[in-house]
């Protein structure tokens, strides 16, 4: 018995032994087969690489073919993965500083079309009338179909004092509309900031730059200079904001915030899973906040609007963002040259992705055109003959800030500006009830 028990033992670890043996084999296999798949398909572009090079009509410098394979290969990633050469590297990096040559919009592709993300405040296209949502079908006599993203800002982008003509489309076009406008030198301040009336104040963030969360900082101390009585209420305009810099968005989230996450990113690569956290130094007081988003509001945009709406730390009002929810990342590369890869998705503190869906906001108020009405002539006492006088002073503060006839024509900033004082009211008649 006990011999049996020793052989039947030395079986089945021989068994074992031969079994991982072959289980070994096989993925030993596997993997070489995957391995000579791959090389086939390497041999399969310098083969197309070589026949281009030596029997292709006309003579084409190899860094044309490199940088052209490159760009062929990105493009069939997604929209936002392109190849930087190192002219556009370098105006790339110029961009994130807030000053270029161009036309002043910020472009993607939509389903295969270029299309405009939003125009940048105070730019020729601003100006010209450019909206969020406008499909650029030709640039001069170039058509935009499968034309990327970088071919398209190379031709907008040039000398100032240079006329450009674009068509686009939009939905309330019968066909393309032609636009000709006069490129400048784009000099982008992020933040704009001011009281709308005593107690109330606006700040606007065009771009999301190197010194953005520095400029709000300065900004709100302004403001608060401005109100010493303290802050009734916060406008936040983040409408036809298309991003930024990551760090920045997270840094203005920051100073809203005084604890709690963020933002949080997750990809491939275990680099790419990063989470982002408010620290509470400097956060402004909870006064009542409101922020205002488009379908111009991308991206570094979203971020901000999506921490502050899952922190119910202000109200989203407005129409549904742009939807960009994926983090890009820049690569500099040997020559000068860089690559700009889509690395990992974004998501709000609560986990949701904005990738194609947008931040919602909780009061949806669409854009509109405000025009004064003449109301007639009605009687008040006061034009009665002998009326008597008041008894009492008046001892009402006069304000000293007084809204700009652009502003009283915006709806959408009309209607924030209603609920921070609906707010304030409530709040003081939640004290009497007291």
């Amino acid at each position: 018995m006990p011999p049996r028990k020793r052989s039947s033992g030395l079986l089945i670890i021989l068994a074992v032994v031969l079994l991982g043996g072959f289980s070994f084999g096989n993925f030993s296999r596997c993997a070489q087969a995957d391995s000579t798949k791959e090389y086939q398909e390497l041999d399969l572009f310098t083969d197309v690489l070589a026949l281009v090079r030596k029997s292709y009509v006309e003579e084409v410098p190899l860094k044309d073919l490199i940088y052209g394979a490159i760009n062929g290969m990105l493009a069939s990633l997604d929209p936002h993965s392109s190849f930087l050469p190192p002219d556009m590297y370098q105006e790339m990096k110029i961009d994130t500083r807030g000053e270029f040559g161009g036309l002043g919009i910020e472009i993607t592709i939509r389903n295969g079309i270029l299309t405009i993300v939003s125009p940048i405040e105070d730019t020729p296209a601003f100006r010209a009338g450019l909206q969020a949502g406008d499909e650029i079908v030709k640039i001069e006599d170039r058509m935009t179909k499968n034309m990327t993203i970088m071919d398209a800002v190379k031709l907008m982008r040039g000398k100032p004092g240079t006329d450009i003509t674009i068509s686009v489309m939009r939905e309330e076009f019968d066909k393309p509309k032609e636009f000709t406008l006069t490129r400048e030198i784009i000099k982008v301040r992020s933040v704009k900031a001011r009281t709308l009336e005593d107690g109330y104040g606006y700040i606007r963030l065009v771009q999301f730059q190197e010194r953005t969360a520095d400029d709000l900082r300065a900004a709100l101390k302004q403001i608060h200079k401005e109100n010493p009585d303290g802050l009734a209420g916060l406008i936040l305009d983040l409408r036809n904001n298309p991003g930024g810099l990551l760090d920045q968005a997270v840094a203005v989230s920051d100073v809203f915030l005084s604890e709690g996450l963020i933002v949080y990113t997750e990809g491939r690569d275990q680099n790419s899973h990063l989470r982002f956290s408010a620290r509470g130094n400097g956060s402004e007081a909870d006064y009542p906040l409101v922020v205002l988003i488009n379908g111009g509001s991308a991206s570094a945009s979203e971020i901000v609007a999506g921490a502050l709406q899952d922190h119910k730390r202000g109200i989203v009002m407005g129409t549904p963002s742009f939807g960009k929810g994926s983090v890009q990342t820049i690569i500099p590369l040997g020559d000068d040259s860089g690559l700009r890869l889509t690395t990992a998705r974004y998501y709000t503190p609560s986990g949701r992705s904005i990738q194609a869906q947008g931040i919602q906001p909780d009061i949806e108020v669409r854009s509109a055109t405000l025009t004064e009405k003449a109301e007639g002539f009605a009687f008040r006492e006061e034009d009665l003959a002998k009326h008597f006088e008041s008894s009492t002073e008046d001892n009402g503060k006069t304000a000293d800030f007084e809204l700009d006839e652009e502003s009283r024509k915006d709806y959408q900033l009309m209607r924030a500006l209603d609920l921070l004082k609906g707010w304030r009211i409530l709040k003081n008649l939640d004290r009497q009830a007291a």
